[in-house]
């Protein structure tokens, strides 16, 4: 199938990735719910030795980027997010490859999900907690222990990334045109 055909049937049937989305939000609306009814702020669960459940709250972006900001920062995030979902639901319209595709449809799920928590909650509800031992306390890779707490959004927002890179990856140039 060449490249053109799967990009227009892609194109096509653009609004089934966002039925992924909206799986991503109904995921972590659903968990993020479950944590909230059944974990106290800053209350940890153990599950395995490097994995937990632990209810936090982020106001801030990735890493807790301006959390520290008098809340301005929650219509800052919101807008971006808005911003980025009008261009990915743009952008899937125009139709592309599978994996292209779902990258934007993960990131976009992501996206809405932790702005709906910004819209209700004023800050994002993160719950999963990644903790492991670091044979050597180099300050380079001190902060990894523990991992800051993130959600199901933060990690269709990391997936779908990964997958647009793979799929930079992948893409190979048009051959030149030959001109006469």
């Amino acid at each position: 199938m060449s490249a053109d055909l799967a990009r227009s049937t892609t194109s096509q049937r653009w609004w089934l990735w966002l039925v992924l989305s909206a799986g991503i939000v109904v995921a972590d609306q659903a968990t993020k719910a479950l944590v909230l009814s059944t974990l106290r702020p800053g209350e940890e669960r153990t599950l395995t030795d490097f994995f937990s459940l632990v209810l936090a709250f982020n106001s801030g972006a990735a890493f807790s980027f301006l959390g520290d900001a008098a809340g301005w920062q929650r219509y800052l995030f919101a807008v971006i997010a808005l911003v980025a979902a009008c261009l990915i639901v743009w952008l899937l319209r125009r139709g592309g490859d599978k994996l292209y595709c779902a990258g934007l449809s993960l990131i976009l799920g992501g996206a809405l999900g932790n702005l709906c928590d910004r819209i209700t909650l004023g800050k994002v509800v993160d719950f999963l907690s990644l903790h492991h031992y670091i044979p050597f306390r180099h300050p380079l890779v001190a902060w990894l222990d523990p991992f800051p707490a993130f959600n199901i959004a933060d990690s269709a927002i990391t997936v779908g990334a990964a997958l647009l890179i793979l799929d930079g990856f992948r893409r190979r140039p048009d051959p030149p045109v030959a001109v006469r």
